[in-house]
């Protein structure tokens, strides 16, 4: 699938614009009530005690903001963090590396921490619990286990696939911490945090406008902000309103309820080809072209989240709001589905 506008995941360049819009504390942070009621209390414990926080798991879909918590637990406890995902640790080696050169109280994010080896997770298991990394030196007959002390750390795991995790390792988190879409209030307090911190003049509509289109996900917000803004700044005189967000989701083919092209392939996929469903995520997938994990991870979320889409014993069906929102008329036999 090539890069959507709207796609949560983080854009090829956007890691340094995210990093400076990214609320530093638990206090800067907007929505998710109880997770952050929780992690408070959790965080402050810690200090109290004088020891690094127990090992934290993040899961929910992507752009909600499981990175931007891990920097602010390590804010929140004056630790140094050390970033590095799933995929990247390749070989054992690599995670001791890590693991080694840890302080005190430091932090290790593990981003998509579903898609770590499972060799490396056995290493992490007892570094997790003791503190302590067993290699094996040599082999066969010969072979002998080194272990070697770590400094007391904490590790912050990020996941969109939390039934991808094996339960060992699941186990071995402290606090386990669901992120849920935002609710509309919370989506335009971002919009308007953020572009304060871009130094855009924007009012309460023009920033729920904006907030509306962006799928309930902060990333996506950020993204369409800045966007919206390049599109004033050329189109509409430096005037940030909404004029400006109606021309540049337009010219992006964004409508008012945040879909795309992509979206709306796929339920006039489901409605045209399958009529209206059931249908199958591998089906609807091989009839899109896409990846099944594309569907299930990326596009699914947000269209079941919003009730374009349901899930039934036998597949995906189109809703009346998916009849309604692409202007088809509703087949007699809707309340059945």
């Amino acid at each position: 699938m090539e890069e959507r506008i709207i796609a949560p995941g983080e854009l090829a360049g956007e890691e340094r614009i995210d990093l400076s819009l990214r609320p530093k504390s638990l206090a800067e942070f907007i929505g998710q009530p109880m997770v952050k009621e929780n992690l408070g209390i959790f965080l402050e414990a810690a200090k109290k005690r004088g020891q690094p926080c127990e090992h934290v798991l993040f899961y929910g879909p992507p752009g909600l903001g499981k990175t931007t918590l891990a920097h602010v637990i390590a804010n929140e406890m004056g630790a140094h963090v050390k970033v590095t995902s799933g995929p990247a640790l390749e070989r054992v080696g690599d995670l001791a590396a890590i693991l080694t050169n840890l302080e005190e109280g430091d932090i290790l994010f593990v981003d998509e921490i579903h898609r770590m080896n499972r060799n490396i997770e056995e290493v992490l298991y007892p570094a997790m619990e003791d503190y302590a990394l067993d290699l094996v030196i040599g082999k066969g007959p010969a072979a002998r286990t080194l272990r070697l002390d770590l400094k007391h750390f904490t590790l912050i795991g990020a996941t969109t696939r939390l039934s991808l995790l094996s339960g060992p390792l699941r186990d071995r988190f402290g606090s386990i911490f669901h992120l849920e879409f935002y609710g509309p209030d919370e989506m335009t307090a971002i919009v308007e945090r953020s572009a304060g911190l871009l130094g855009i003049n924007i009012d309460k509509a023009t920033a729920n406008s904006v907030a509306t289109r962006s799928r309930r996900t902060p990333r996506i917000s950020n993204r369409l902000l800045r966007r919206v803004r390049d599109f004033a700044e050329v189109r509409n005189e430096g005037v940030f309103d909404e004029t400006a967000v109606t021309g540049a989701l337009k010219a992006l083919n964004i409508d008012d309820r945040g879909l795309d092209d992509t979206d709306r392939r796929a339920l006039k996929l489901l409605i045209e080809k399958f009529n209206g469903g059931p249908a199958g995520l591998s089906t609807l997938a091989a009839a899109m072209a896409e990846e099944t994990d594309t569907l299930e991870d990326v596009l699914e979320p947000f269209l079941l989240q919003e009730g374009f889409i349901a899930r039934t014993p036998r597949g995906r069906v189109a809703t009346e709001l998916a009849y309604k929102h692409l202007g088809y008329p509703l087949p007699e036999n809707l309340q059945l589905l």
